[in-house]
C-alpha cells in the first residue's frame, strides 16, 4: 500500500514526504536510548545474516572448540566504549549435559548455546559498578526483546579472577531466566568441600525454609564429573635430579659415568648418545556419572565415598610435551645434531686437508672457526677415544638394528668402528667443523697405534670379506683390520708357525692318500667369476672347484687311481670328482690355493679404469691378475705333477674346454667299465686360450711347482696398511664429511629402528618411508663428489626436518608402549590419532581437513581397560603425602580429583504449579526452574547459578 500511494504523489508531495522522513525523533535524545538502538540495530543485522553468512564475513574460530565462532562490534555509549560479542555455533545439535570438552566456558556454566557477551573495552574487560553492570544488562535485554530475539546476554562483573557474571535470557514466553556466577578462590569453607554440603548449597536456593535441609525430600538431579591426574613425571622420580642440558654431552662422552641417574629411556637405544624428553607428561582421566536423582544429603553423602570405579564412563585424555609439536621448544636428538653435521660438510671445501681447520698459522683466514666453533677440553677427546678403541674390542652384531632398506645407503653397520666415530662427532664440541678435524686426527693416530703396535683394530671383524656397499673409509678399515691380523701372523716364529704348517698339511695329504677323508670340497667356479674373499684361518682356500655334479665318492675314485705320482702330490685337496689327467689318466686333484687378493671400491674402479685404457683385453686382465693366477698355477702344478696346461683350463676355467660330449658320456659310466677304453677324452681349448702369444700359457711355463704354504702370500700386509693409513691421513675434508653425513644418517636411522614401538603399523611405514628418502637423498653422495654450491647440501637439511619428524614420533611411540604393554589398544589408538593430528600439523596431512591447533584426544575406556589405567595412578610415596589433602572423597588409589565437576537441576512442571497461571497451552511440560554448575576442589570453588522465573 505504501509504494502505490507512493506512485501517485506529486513533486510538491514528494518533497514534503521527504522533509517528514528526516525528521529528528526527540524520543531518542537520551544517550542511553541511542545505545539501546545501536544494540538493536547489530543485533538485526547478525540475525539477519545468520551463521553462514557470518563466517563469510570474517567470524572468528575459538581455538578452545571445533565448532564454536564469534563476531564481534564495538558500541558506544556516552564516554565509554563496549565490545559486544556473539557467540555461535554451525552444528548446535548437542546436549550442554553431556560433558562436551569443545563447549565455551559459558555454555557449561548456564547450559546455553549461543549467546551475547557485552564487556568495556578496557584493561579488566570486566563492570566494577554494580548499578552500571544492571544498566547495560538491562539495555541488552530491551534489544534483544525488541529484536524478538531469544538470545541469552552476559555481563562481566567483579575482579577478573572470580570470573563472575551476571545475565538474562527471554524465554520467550511468560518465563524469564536469570544467570549468575563467581569464584571463591581460597579458604572455602568446609562445608562445600563436600557433596553433602554442595547439595545443602543448591536446596537452599528454592526451599525457603529455615529448618534442616537434611530433613527433608527435594529431588534434585544430578551429573556429576570427576577428573584424575597422574603424577608428573618429576614427582615420580623426585629425589633423582634431571639430566642438566649442558651435561648431556659430557655424560655420553664420559662412558655414562652418571648411570646411577635413572630416566624413562635408558633402556631406549637411542639412551647412549642422548636422553629424551618424556614426551607424555601424564594422563588425565575424567570418570562420568550419568544423571541420577537424589532426595536428600545422606545419599550425596554415600556417593562421595563411591569408588571411580562405579562411574558409567572413564575417559582417557594424554597430556603431550609441548615440544613434539615441531614449531615449540628446542628438541636435541639425532635431527638436531645432524643439521650441525650438514653445516660442517657445507664448510669443509674451505680447506684442502683437516689440519687446515686446526692450525692457525696454516689457516690464518679462520678468525670466525676460532671463535664461534669451540674444541672440547682434551679430557673429554680422551673420554672418546677411549669408548671408541679402548672398550668393545668385541666383534659387533652388524645384523643388529638393520633395517631392510639399510644396505640402500653408501654408510657403514651402526656398531663398527667407523660409525661409533661418526655418532660421537654429532655429540663432540656440539659438531663444528674444528672439533670434528680434531677428533679425526686423533683417531687416525689411535689407528696407526694399532697398526704400528699389532693390536687388533677395535669394533671391525679380522676376517671376511670386503663389504663393498658400504663407505670407502668402512671399507680401508676392514682391510687394515685383515692386514693387522695377517701382521700379526708373520711377526710370530717364523720357523716354527711353518713347521706346524707343514706338519698339519703332511698329515692332511697322508688322510687323503689313504681314504680317510672325503672332506675336502670347494667350489667351481671360473676366473670371470671370482669375488674378494679372506684368507682362511691357515691362509689357503681348499680349492677352486667342488666335486661337481658330476662327482662321486671321492674315496672310491681316489682308490680306483693309485700310482706312484700320489706320493709326491703336495697340497693337495682331493680329487674333483672322477676328473681324470689328460695324459697319464690319474685323477684330477684340486689343491690348495691362496685367497685372491682383498680389494676395496677404489682399487676395483683403478683397475676398471686400466682395463678401459688398455682396451677389454683378455690379455690384460690375466696380466691384472697376474700373481693370483700364477699362485694357482703353481699349486695345481704341485696338487698334480703330470698335469699339463689344458688339465688346469679345464679345472679352473671350464667354460674355456670345449668338448665333444665323449668326457661326458664317460664321467656317467661306472670306473670299472668305461674310463679306460674312451680314454683320453676328445676336446680342445678355447679360441681365446689356443691363440698364439696366450698369456695363460706363458704365465704356466713360468709357474714354479709349489704349494700355497711355500708360497709367498699375495696380500702384502705391510703395504697395503701403510697406503690405507696413508689415505687416512691425506683424504680430503669434503671427501670425510660426505662420508660421515651418510653414515651418520644410516647410523642414527639403525639405532632409532631398534625401538621397541610394538605392533604399531603406522609407526613400521614411518621408518620404512624413512629409510626410501635417505636411500634418494643421499644418492648424489654416492655418484660423485660434491661441489661447494650444490643443491644437494639444501635436500640434506630437508632430510634433517624428516628424520626429526621420524625421531619425534619414535620417542612417542616407544613411551606409549611401555606405559601400556598391557593394553595394546590404548597406546594403538592414542599414537594414531597423534599420528593424524601432527601430519596436519606439519604440512604433510590433507589440505582438506581443518587444522586442528591442540592436540586434545578423548579416548573412552572399555571395562577391561580401566584397570590398567587405574594401575598407572600408584598411590603417593612417604615425601609426597604433604601435596595430597584427602578432603574430597572419591579417592582412585590416593589421589583425589583434581578438579569437580557437578550440575544440580530441578525441575517443575507447567501444569499444577505456580507456573501454570496464564501459560499457555504449549508450556503444559516440564521446565528446569533451578540449575546450579559446580567447579572446583578444595581450595578453589565457581559457582553458576541460573533461575527460570514466572513475570
Amino acid at each position: 500500500m505504501a509504494s502505490s500511494s507512493k506512485a501517485n504523489l506529486t513533486e510538491e508531495e514528494d518533497d514534503e514526504e521527504e522533509e517528514f522522513e528526516h525528521f529528528d525523533d526527540f524520543t531518542l535524545a537520551s544517550s542511553w536510548e541511542r545505545f539501546i538502538s545501536e544494540i538493536e540495530a547489530t543485533c538485526r543485522q547478525w540475525l539477519a545474516d545468520g551463521p553462514k553468512n557470518l563466517l563469510e564475513k570474517g567470524a572468528v574460530h575459538l581455538d578452545s572448540s571445533n565448532n564454536i565462532y564469534k563476531v564481534k562490534s564495538a558500541l558506544k555509549n556516552a564516554s565509554k566504549i563496549y565490545s559486544m560479542e556473539y557467540y555461535f555455533e554451525i552444528n548446535n545439535n548437542g546436549k550442554i549435559a553431556d560433558w562436551n570438552c569443545t563447549l565455551h566456558d559459558l555454555q557449561i556454566c548456564f547450559g546455553v548455546k549461543e549467546f551475547l557477551v557485552i564487556s568495556p573495552q578496557s584493561g579488566s574487560g570486566v563492570v566494577l559498578d554494580a548499578p552500571e553492570a544492571s544498566k547495560l544488562l538491562s539495555s541488552v535485554a530491551i534489544a534483544l526483546s525488541n529484536c524478538s530475539s531469544l538470545w541469552p546476554a552476559f555481563v562481566p562483573v567483579h575482579d577478573p579472577s572470580r570470573k563472575a557474571f551476571i545475565g538474562i535470557q527471554n524465554m520467550g514466553t511468560v518465563f524469564t531466566r536469570r544467570f549468575e556466577a563467581d569464584r571463591i578462590g581460597s579458604q572455602v569453607p568446609i562445608k562445600f568441600m563436600h557433596l553433602e554440603g554442595l547439595y545443602e548449597l543448591f536446596v537452599s536456593k528454592f526451599a525457603y525454609s529455615t529448618l534442616d535441609h537434611s530433613m527433608h525430600i527435594f529431588k534434585v538431579h544430578l551429573i556429576m564429573k570427576l577428573t584424575y591426574r597422574t603424577l608428573p613425571n618429576d614427582d615420580n622420580d623426585n629425589d633423582i635430579p634431571e639430566a642438566d642440558a649442558e651435561n648431556a654431552e659430557s655424560e655420553a662422552l664420559a662412558g655414562s659415568d652418571n648411570r646411577n641417574r635413572k630416566h624413562w629411556d635408558d633402556d631406549c637405544p637411542w639412551s647412549e648418545w642422548y636422553s629424551a624428553e618424556d614426551p607424555v607428561k601424564g594422563f588425565d582421566l575424567v570418570t562420568t556419572w550419568s544423571e541420577k536423582v537424589v532426595e536428600s544429603s545422606l545419599e550425596m553423602a554415600e556417593m562421595e565415598n563411591a569408588s571411580p570405579h562405579e562411574a558409567e564412563k572413564w575417559i582417557l585424555t594424554p597430556n603431550l610435551s609441548p615440544n613434539l609439536d615441531s614449531s615449540k621448544g628446542d628438541r636435541i636428538g639425532f635431527a638436531s645434531q645432524m643439521q650441525l653435521l650438514v653445516n660442517a660438510l657445507a664448510m669443509s671445501f674451505e680447506a684442502q686437508f683437516m689440519e687446515d681447520f686446526v692450525s692457525a698459522v696454516e689457516n690464518p683466514g679462520s678468525d670466525n672457526l676460532k671463535s664461534s666453533m669451540v674444541i672440547p677440553p682434551p679430557t673429554v677427546l680422551d673420554c672418546v677415544l677411549k669408548d671408541l678403541f679402548h672398550e668393545g674390542l668385541q666383534f659387533p652384531d652388524f645384523a643388529k638394528g638393520k633395517h631392510n632398506s639399510s644396505q640402500a645407503i653408501k654408510g657403514a653397520p651402526v656398531d663398527s668402528l667407523f660409525s661409533q666415530f661418526c655418532l660421537h662427532s654429532l655429540w663432540f664440541g656440539n659438531c663444528n667443523i674444528r672439533a670434528i678435524a680434531v677428533l679425526w686426527i686423533e683417531f687416525v693416530r689411535e689407528i696407526r697405534w694399532c697398526w704400528e703396535e699389532s693390536q687388533p683394530l677395535p669394533k671391525m671383524p679380522a676376517n671376511g670379506s670386503i663389504d663393498l656397499a658400504t663407505c670407502l673409509i668402512n671399507q680401508k678399515l676392514q682391510m687394515l683390520a685383515i692386514c693387522i691380523e695377517k701382521k700379526r701372523e708373520l711377526n710370530e716364529e717364523f720357523q716354527d708357525c711353518i713347521g706346524s704348517n707343514d706338519a698339519e698339511f703332511a698329515h692332511m695329504e697322508e688322510d687323503i692318500q689313504v681314504g680317510e677323508s672325503t672332506s675336502f670340497h670347494a667350489q667351481s667356479q671360473g676366473f670371470d667369476g671370482k669375488h674378494d674373499s679372506p684368507l682362511t684361518p691357515e691362509g689357503f682356500n681348499e680349492s677352486k672347484t667342488v666335486l661337481s655334479k658330476f662327482s662321486t665318492n671321492s674315496q672310491d675314485a681316489h682308490s680306483a687311481d693309485k700310482s706312484p705320482s700320489d706320493s709326491i702330490r703336495r697340497g693337495s685337496a682331493g680329487p674333483v670328482g672322477s676328473m681324470k689327467l689328460l695324459k697319464s689318466c690319474q685323477s684330477l686333484h684340486a689343491p690348495f690355493t691362496q685367497n685372491a687378493p682383498l680389494m676395496t671400491e677404489d682399487m676395483h674402479e683403478e683397475r676398471l679404469r686400466a682395463v678401459e685404457a688398455f682396451g677389454d683385453s683378455f690379455n690384460f686382465s690375466a696380466q691384472l691378475e697376474r700373481e693370483t693366477l700364477s699362485s694357482d698355477m703353481a699349486a695345481f702344478k704341485a696338487a698334480n705333477p703330470d698335469a699339463v696346461f689344458e688339465d688346469f683350463i679345464r679345472w679352473h676355467s671350464p667354460g674355456d674346454w670345449e668338448n665333444d660330449g665323449s668326457e661326458a658320456n664317460c664321467l656317467s659310466k661306472s670306473l670299472a667299465e668305461g674310463i679306460k677304453d674312451d680314454w683320453p677324452p676328445r676336446g680342445r681349448l678355447s679360441q681365446r686360450m689356443s691363440g698364439d702369444g696366450n698369456l695363460w700359457r706363458k704365465i704356466w711355463n713360468d709357474a714354479p711347482i709349489l704349494p700355497a704354504y711355500d708360497q709367498k702370500p699375495l696380500l702384502d700386509p705391510n703395504r697395503e696398511g701403510e697406503k690405507i693409513l696413508h689415505y687416512l691421513e691425506t683424504v680430503r675434508p669434503h671427501q670425510l664429511l660426505e662420508q660421515m653425513v651418510c653414515t651418520a644418517f644410516r647410523a642414527s636411522a639403525d639405532t632409532l629402528n631398534q625401538t621397541n614401538f610394538g605392533s604399531l603399523k603406522l609407526m613400521t611405514t614411518k621408518m620404512d618411508q624413512l629409510y626410501l628418502t635417505m636411500a634418494s637423498t643421499l644418492r648424489p653422495l654416492q655418484v660423485k663428489p660434491l661441489s661447494e654450491n650444490s643443491e644437494t647440501i639444501e635436500d640434506l637439511r630437508r632430510l634433517c626436518v624428516v628424520l626429526e619428524h621420524v625421531e619425534k614420533l619414535l620417542t612417542l611411540a616407544a613411551s606409549l608402549h611401555r606405559k601400556f604393554l598391557q593394553a595394546p589398544s590404548i597406546y594403538e589408538a592414542i599414537f594414531s590419532d597423534y599420528y593424524n593430528f601432527y601430519l596436519q600439523t606439519t604440512g604433510m596431512g590433507s589440505a582438506d581437513v581443518d587444522v586442528q591447533k591442540d592436540f586434545d584426544m578423548k579416548l573412552q575406556l572399555r571395562l577391561k581397560e580401566r584397570q590398567v589405567v587405574s594401575n598407572m595412578f600408584t598411590p603417593p610415596v612417604a615425601n609426597q603425602s604433604w601435596r595430597k589433602v584427602l578432603s574430597m572423597g572419591n579417592v582412585l588409589n590416593g589421589h583425589e580429583p583434581i578438579l569437580r565437576e557437578i550440575i544440580f537441576s530441578k525441575r517443575d512442571s507447567t501444569s499444577g504449579s505456580h507456573y501454570a497461571v496464564s501459560s499457555p497451552r504449549g508450556y503444559q511440560q516440564e521446565i528446569e526452574t533451578y540449575r546450579m554448575y559446580i567447579c572446583g576442589t578444595s581450595n578453589d570453588l565457581r559457582v553458576a547459578l541460573s533461575v527460570t522465573s514466572y513475570d
